[in-house]
């Protein structure tokens, strides 16, 4: 029964707010499905986490290269829906400097689990950061999952996507145009 109640749960929303944390009052820090840029020109976070080998890890590793950084749980269906879409993009762009793309887990399990879940569906290491403190999604003031944040050569945020997408559709591909616009208007500041 119990079991049955956390899968229904999880299936009708990947809703990361905690009971025991104050409500903010209509309007203010609610997050809809969609582009957000409410965010922009922020920096990203020096928050710790771990990189598929176990190892420490921040986000300032990837300066000089537009990051797309995804937040995901393996307990998220629309988390587990989008991943083969961003592996596909990662596999994409692989060493071609023009956009990183990672998929950090807020899974609070150990790093074993997540490795064994991305091995069941043969997902690659992009996803397979970790951050079992759910630093990352405190820092940004995540709440739902999964959020994606397209972060400029600087490190400075352009926008951040709540919940799924096809990451190789239409919507993404115009969406992922503004990190070469990103990376050109950062380098003219240089």
């Amino acid at each position: 029964m119990i079991v049955c109640l956390l899968a229904a749960f999880a299936a009708t929303a990947c809703d990361r707010q905690k009971a025991e944390e104050p409500q903010a009052p209509a309007g203010e820090s609610q997050q809809v499905k969609g582009v957000d840029r409410s965010q922009r020109g922020k920096p990203s976070p020096v928050t710790v986490f771990r990189d598929p080998d176990g190892g420490t890890f921040t986000l300032s590793k990837f300066r000089g290269t537009p990051l797309l950084v995804n937040l995901w749980a393996s307990w998220c269906a629309p988390c587990i829906k989008e991943l083969p879409t961003l592996q596909q993009l990662e596999s994409a762009h692989a060493g071609d400097g023009r956009l990183a793309v990672i998929a950090v887990s807020q899974d609070m399990a150990p790093q074993g689990s997540v490795d064994a879940f991305l091995a069941e569906r043969d997902l690659g290491r992009f996803a397979a950061y970790h951050d079992p403190e759910m630093g990352l999604s405190s820092a940004l003031g995540t709440q739902i999952l999964p959020t994606t944040i397209l972060y400029d050569a600087g490190g400075k945020e352009v926008w951040r996507y709540v919940g799924d997408l096809d990451w190789t559709g239409p919507e993404a591909t115009k969406l992922l145009a503004e990190a070469s616009g990103a990376r050109a208007r950062e380098s003219e500041g240089n």
